[in-house]
């Protein structure tokens, strides 16, 4: 009789977890970020379409993913101090909740108890009971003090590099490497904050098949270096434009790159040699089709050539390995060869590559961006144009690569780039090339150098 009280009181008093939809699935994909190499960009966009979240709901759950993987280097800096074990050794699932509660605790407007609440409910529902206490536990710690008193002490720290890493949530190896390039503390502060910052989409006008003033009637405003660019504040997806794919979204970064390439680029074949996911060859092959120029574009991922074909209208697309593009015993009179690279300058937009790439893959990186520049010089027409371009400023994938292809091919003219930029974009060059700055443009940090095969 007694035991049958007992386990009727626990019946009553024990509540099912009721986490609130947003951060049930913001911590969903989470896990698939960080734990499953998921990536943020194209996991979001699907789950939030296959939800029924309002608008509202939305823009939490994009906060709550971006602004966690963002920040998450900060964030664990924090809760290492608090947590009993070494931080390295807690559990993924504790971890990536507990980040989840300091991101609202620490970087929204949210009341601190109503932040541990919730994130405590999703912790019930996920992780269960034992580990949910945990994650209540330091959460509860980290509301003990204010966000000035937890970061007063980096005021200590006199090495730059140690102070930004845990600031502004960047690996130290990349604001190194910011430093030997902008040779400036102040602006690789700069540069760091800026990428800790949402960017606002931005919209392409695909040359005959729209135009930027349509763009505009839509709401969007011009942007200020692109002739196709606009800044749209609301969801692309929702424009008819995009939904029919006569225009795109696009960084104005990114556009510069396809624009400037297609202004000096001579001819009547073009080439993308790594067109994934299609951004620049949908204006590239826009633009060739105004020309009456033929474009192919290349891509090696089957799923990424899959994009590519959904957005060139129809213009030739090949599926396989740059490296090996000579197979198709073709010759070209222009090649955009948009490399592989550890996209250090696209970090706003693609947050969870900040902790992903290592020196490691930099090194494994230029070594194949030097084997598809090789294919692509022995792809190129005498008097033809090569474009190298990254959306990494970083020297062993920019300034490197350029001197090496001097060095290696005396046959080729590296081109001052200055006659082809728009004329209010200052700042933007380095040796000849274009190198932009998130922090000094409003654009990715994408880099183009411009050569011309004389013989």
């Amino acid at each position: 009789m007694v035991v049958n009280i007992l386990v009727e009181a626990r019946r009553n008093t024990f509540k099912s977890p009721k986490p609130d939809a947003p951060r049930l699935l913001a911590f969903d994909l989470l896990t698939e970020v960080n734990r499953n190499e998921g990536y943020s960009n194209l996991l979001l966009p699907a789950a939030l379409s296959a939800s029924n979240l309002d608008d509202r709901d939305r823009n939490l759950v994009t906060e709550l993913l971006y602004g966690t993987i963002r920040m998450q280097g900060k964030h664990d800096w924090v809760l290492s101090q608090l947590s009993d074990r070494p931080w390295s050794e807690v559990d993924s699932g504790i971890v990536d909740l507990c980040r989840l509660g300091v991101h609202q605790i620490h970087e929204m407007r949210i009341p601190d108890h109503a932040a541990v609440a919730a994130t405590v409910e999703v912790a019930r529902k996920r992780v269960g009971e034992s580990k949910a206490s945990f994650v209540n536990a330091l959460l509860r710690g980290v509301t003990r003090k204010s966000i000035d008193d937890w970061f007063a002490p980096l005021r200590e720290i006199e090495d730059p590099v140690t102070r930004m890493s845990i600031q502004y949530s960047h690996p130290e190896w990349i604001i190194s490497a910011y430093f030997d390039l902008l040779k400036d503390w102040d602006e690789v502060e700069a540069a760091l904050l800026i990428n800790n910052v949402p960017a606002t989409p931005t919209l392409v006008a695909w040359p005959g098949y729209s135009t930027r003033e349509e763009l505009v009637e839509c709401g969007a405003t011009p942007t200020s270096y692109s002739l196709f660019g606009a800044n749209f504040k609301g969801n692309p997806g929702s424009l008819e434009l995009i939904r029919h794919r006569k225009a795109g979204v696009q960084d104005e970064g990114s556009q510069l790159v396809a624009t400037v390439f297609a202004h000096v680029a001579k001819g009547k074949k073009w080439l993308d040699i790594c067109a994934g996911p299609g951004g620049k060859a949908a204006l590239l092959s826009s633009i060739a089709t105004t020309r009456d120029i033929s474009f192919t574009a290349n891509e090696v991922s089957p799923a990424r050539a899959e994009l590519v074909k959904r957005v060139v209208h129809g213009a030739q697309v090949w599926c396989g390995d740059g490296r090996d593009i000579a197979t198709h015993g073709e010759n070209f009179d222009a090649i955009l060869l948009d490399a592989p690279c550890t996209g250090l300058g696209a970090l706003r937009r693609r947050p969870e590559v900040r902790w992903r790439r290592t020196l490691k893959d930099l090194r494994a990186l230029t070594e194949l961006q030097r084997e598809l520049i090789e294919a692509s010089i022995g792809s190129l027409n005498v008097g033809g144009v090569l474009g190298y371009a990254t959306c990494s400023p970083h020297l062993a994938e920019t300034t490197v690569q350029v001197k090496d292809i001097v060095k290696k091919h005396p046959e080729f003219e590296l081109l001052d780039i200055s006659p082809f930029l728009p004329e209010n974009l200052i700042n933007a060059t380095r040796d000849g090339a274009m190198s932009l700055w998130t922090h000094r443009h409003g654009t990715d940090a994408m880099f183009l150098a411009i050569f011309v095969k004389k013989s």
